[in-house]
C-alpha cells in the first residue's frame, strides 16, 4: 500500500548551487524517477545562465518575491503565485533575481533527474558544473545569449 509522507520546512539537504540554496522536497528515487520537487531560494543576483535540458520539463511556481525568466521570446517577470512552464523539447532559458529580497521557487521536473545532479554539483570543485550538468543532459550557453 502507498504511504502519504510529509516533508517539513527543515528537512532534507540544502545544496549550493547557481549563488541560491537548493532543497530536494521529493526526490526522484521517492518516485521511481517519474518527477522530483525542489525549493530553491534564490537570493538578489543570484539565478543560472542559459541552459537547456531537452529531455526535462521543468515547471517553477514562484512562492515568495519575484524574478524574471529569460527565454528567446524575451523576458518575463514572474512574482509570486505565478508559474513558469518550460517544456520538453530544449528551450534555452535562464533565470535570475533582480529584486532586493529572497525569492523563492518551487521547481517540478519530469523526469526526475536534476535533484541528482544539484547534489553532485554541491559535493564538487566549482570548476566541475558545467561537465557534471553535460552528464545529466544539460546544455550551456553563453552568459550573452539573450543579448543582455
Amino acid at each position: 500500500m502507498a504511504r502519504i509522507s510529509l516533508v517539513g520546512k527543515n528537512d532534507r539537504k540544502i545544496y549550493h548551487i547557481a549563488k541560491g540554496l537548493y532543497r530536494t522536497i521529493i526526490s526522484g528515487k521517492e518516485t521511481a524517477g517519474s518527477y522530483a520537487v525542489i525549493e530553491m531560494v534564490v537570493p538578489p543576483g543570484g539565478g543560472p545562465g542559459p541552459h537547456a535540458h531537452p529531455d526535462i520539463e521543468e515547471v517553477f511556481y514562484v512562492a515568495v518575491g519575484e524574478v524574471d525568466f529569460y527565454t528567446e521570446d524575451g523576458m518575463q517577470q514572474a512574482k509570486a503565485g505565478d508559474t513558469i512552464r518550460i517544456p520538453t523539447g530544449g528551450a534555452v532559458h535562464a533565470f535570475k533575481n533582480t529584486s532586493e529580497s529572497d525569492a523563492t521557487l518551487i521547481c517540478t521536473v519530469f523526469p526526475a533527474g536534476l535533484d541528482d545532479m544539484f547534489a553532485e554539483i554541491n559535493a564538487s570543485d566549482p570548476s566541475a558544473v558545467k561537465e557534471i550538468g553535460e552528464k545529466y543532459g544539460n546544455q550551456f550557453f553563453p552568459a550573452d545569449f539573450f543579448g543582455r
